[in-house]
């Protein structure tokens, strides 16, 4: 086991520790993400770092002494680095990669071919299809903003026509249509990238459907809603406009009690005469003596 671990730590060169290269260098690269990895180097009880460079077409033409530190890569602890800024153009890519502990450092190991990013998988987004109403509406996974997508959909019925679509907005709901209620309308959808040429392959269709009775059944319950407010409201306006302009015309007074009439009318006639005849009784009685006298 010492024979094991005296090897893979460190090699003697001219009386200086160095470090193994790393191996198994690949780059995976899907959707234009695109992350270099190697084999670690394995020291027990420390901690290697790794520095990762590239070069580009024009470096590796005229200035091959030139590599440029990764943005993400230089230095990090993790047998991979995510070179996805690094990688700007569609040429040819050289990546290298060697690692370090203390003062030692390991020779550079280089990526066997020269990578393009022309040769990154391209997958269909995820996609959310839902309605809201009787709109048809769609919602795309943001892959970034080198991507474009082309939205397929159409009726779920004999002879319909497949409208596309070409929507950039990411991660934001797109109206596509507006539905016809009982008809299930499909959609599908695939990724294009103008910078490398390529599109991905369509996604499986989803579809949805409004049901049919929703529109009657919503017409029927505004109808029924309208029907309750006229019916109570015209009556209560109108006994509320009779009363204001009764009020506003015809004032109502009060009178004082001592020209109230309590009884009716022919009552209180009748009463008038039977006080009127004693009265005249009285006068032609007083006036009797009078003659006598003369």
């Amino acid at each position: 086991m010492w024979f094991f671990y005296a090897l893979i730590p460190c090699l003697l060169v001219d009386g200086v520790a160095i470090l193994p290269a790393p191996q198994n260098l690949s780059v995976h690269s899907t959707n234009m993400k695109h992350l270099l990895m190697w084999s670690p180097v394995v020291v027990p009880g420390e901690i290697i770092h790794y520095f990762v460079e590239y070069q580009g077409e024009y470096e590796s033409l005229y200035m091959s002494h030139i590599w440029i530190p990764s943005s993400w890569g230089s230095p990090t602890e993790d047998p991979e680095c995510d070179i996805t800024d690094d990688i700007t153009a569609t040429v040819p890519y050289n990546l290298r990669v060697r690692a370090s502990l203390g003062s030692q450092t390991s020779a550079w190991s280089t990526l066997q071919h020269p990578f393009n990013r022309n040769t990154t998988i391209l997958t269909p987004p995820v996609m959310e299809v839902t309605k809201d109403g009787f709109h048809l509406v769609i919602k795309l996974e943001d892959l970034g903003p080198q991507f474009e997508f082309l939205v397929a959909y159409w009726r779920r019925e004999p002879g319909a026509k497949e409208h596309v679509k070409v929507v950039r907005s990411r991660g934001i709901p797109v109206h596509l249509e507006t539905m016809e209620p009982g008809v299930p309308y499909c959609v599908r959808v695939r990724t294009l990238v103008k910078a490398i040429g390529r599109h991905s392959p369509f996604s499986q269709a989803e579809c949805v459907k409004v049901q049919g009775e929703t529109l009657p059944l919503a017409l029927a319950l505004f109808a029924f809603v309208g029907f309750m407010l006229i019916l109570v409201v015209v009556p209560l306006s109108i006994w509320k406009m009779g009363r204001l302009l009764r009020y506003s015309c015809c004032p109502v007074v009060v009178l004082p009690d001592t020209l109230k009439i309590t009884n009716s009318p022919q009552k209180l006639i009748s009463c008038r005469r039977e006080e009127v005849e004693p009265c005249a009784i009285a006068v032609l009685s007083s006036e009797e003596p009078f003659r006598a006298w003369l």
